[in-house]
């Protein structure tokens, strides 16, 4: 998993509530389990009409945001389902950080287990940062991880919090697994020890 410190990228604004992970990524793009290439489904019934052309005026289409890295979005984001797709499909396009004053409890877990970070607001900060996000090409933000901060184009601060241990990992880069593999030289001195003890085991 990528270290997440800090991050300058383009915000892109969705001022939308309850989005939830069927929006985020349709069920047509479950039969996968690779985490690779589910970004052109990100938004898909949003972003996409019938005929597979571009709806203009969706977000992430528009040009001062096909590329942005963070976005800014209404309360209660990655409600419903609990596929990890969802996040998937967000870092895959490029988005590296979502913002909102809520989130679904297990889309929120999902997101720091991938190399996301979610973060929540107040709803006065959150409209803070909407506008700073409404900015077209100059919708910047840096979002520092260690310090616990988003700057804005104009240079307003805002603070968040995040859990120590999440906050630990996202910075360390380290998944589940990469957690389990700080243990490896534990875990092969018992598997050592239970293959000469119990060679039947």
């Amino acid at each position: 998993m990528d270290k997440f410190t800090t991050l300058t990228g383009v915000a892109a604004p969705l001022p939308i509530v309850n989005i939830d992970t069927d929006m985020i990524i349709p069920k047509q793009f479950l039969k996968t389990i690779e985490r690779t290439g589910l970004g052109k489904g990100l938004f898909f019934e949003q972003r996409f009409n019938e005929d597979g052309s571009e709806k203009p005026e969706f977000i992430l289409n528009q040009p001062a945001y096909r590329h942005a890295q963070i976005l800014v979005a209404g309360d209660n984001f990655g409600c419903g389902s609990s596929r990890e797709h969802a996040p998937w499909a967000l870092l895959d396009f490029g988005i590296r950080c979502v913002i909102s004053t809520g989130f679904g409890d297990i889309f929120y877990n999902n997101c720091f287990k991938n190399g996301i970070l979610p973060i929540r607001v107040s709803p006065e900060d959150l409209s803070k940062l909407m506008d700073d996000a409404s900015r077209g090409s100059n919708a910047t933000l840096t979002v520092d991880l260690e310090s616990q901060t988003i700057k804005g184009p104009d240079g307003g601060s805002v603070s968040f919090d995040v859990d120590g241990f999440r906050k630990h990992c996202l910075l360390n880069g380290l998944d589940d697994i990469g957690l389990t593999l700080q243990k490896e030289g534990n875990i092969t001195a018992h598997e050592t020890k239970l293959a000469a003890t119990q060679p039947w085991a």
